[in-house]
């Protein structure tokens, strides 16, 4: 079968379990080989053009469908921690209820740089439907330690999460060898920038890595969640739930590591972290009292 930039495709040597999008296609000694993207998850791939498998627009409309249904659920948790959330402040700050007057609340600024555009606005759909405050960028990875800096200016945001896409090659080092990876190095040194302009772990909170990223020297950059502990794939919109997690809970509330993951798509074995503080901070009253 022809392959062409665009085609949607999976890899019949992994049992079909991927959707990517064709990138690129290169000639090489042993033949045609394509650059991949995943569709869902933040994996950036090379395969041989033989081993590639058009999915047809049915098929496509199929895994859509449960996508969408999965992506559901994981929202219905978020949205019922918010809530839970809200009507535990409302009952502290109204004394028990003995008064009416309406709070208002605030959440976490988000400044979201992405390696992929195509990612960036599904997070930014889904960042709007559930309310927190984010500003996108597009930025590709090996650009992004030079701009950050900038950017933390420009938008002084209280969560930055930077993500895209990765990989890990075992072909290329073992998993501690930072030349195995696509794009680790280049969200590390983001980090490193980053912790320059602020150093506070609770001031900015940061969230960095894609598919298959060296996790710990993530951490050890100075990043308070990160991808993968155990090299696997992460959704697209994982860091998305990770952010809601942070935004919606109050800055008076240290956050367990687990109660930020379980909401995820991917888990303690894509996602990571160290105990933080949460960034919701709740005012009175919402509207004159008169």
């Amino acid at each position: 079968m022809n392959i062409k930039i665009g085609d949607i495709v999976t890899r019949p040597s992994y049992q079909r379990d991927l959707l990517f999008r064709v990138i690129a296609i290169n000639d090489s000694e042993a033949g045609k080989y394509a650059t991949l993207i995943g569709e869902d998850v933040r994996l950036i791939a090379d395969a041989p053009c033989t081993d590639l498998e058009v999915v047809d627009a049915k098929e496509q409309d199929q895994r859509k469908k449960q996508e969408e249904e999965l992506l559901e659920r994981s929202l219905e948790l978020i949205q019922q921690d918010y809530r839970l959330v809200r009507e535990k402040t409302e009952y502290s700050m109204t004394n028990g209820y003995s008064h009416s007057h309406r709070l208002f609340q605030i959440p976490g600024k988000v400044l979201h740089v992405d390696g992929d555009p195509n990612y960036l606005r599904k997070c930014l759909l889904v960042y709007e439907k559930i309310g927190v405050p984010v500003y996108g960028v597009h930025c590709v990875e090996p650009e992004m330690p030079e701009k950050v800096g900038k950017l933390i200016e420009d938008v002084r945001p209280d969560i930055l999460v930077l993500t895209g896409h990765d990989a890990y090659s075992k072909g290329k080092g073992n998993k501690d060898d930072l030349l195995a990876y696509r794009h680790s190095k280049h969200y590390i040194q983001t980090v490193q920038e980053a912790r320059k302009r602020v150093g506070n772990l609770d001031q900015l909170v940061i969230f960095a890595g894609a598919c298959q990223s060296h996790f710990e020297l993530l951490i050890q950059a100075g990043a308070n969640f990160a991808s993968s502990p155990s090299r696997v794939n992460i959704h697209a919109l994982d860091p998305v739930y990770v952010v809601a997690k942070l935004s919606f809970t109050p800055f008076t509330d240290r956050i367990n590591v687990w109660d930020v993951l379980r909401n995820t798509l991917t888990g303690a074995k894509g996602l990571g972290g160290v105990e933080t503080k949460g960034l919701l901070r709740t005012g009175m009253p919402y509207e004159s009292d008169e």
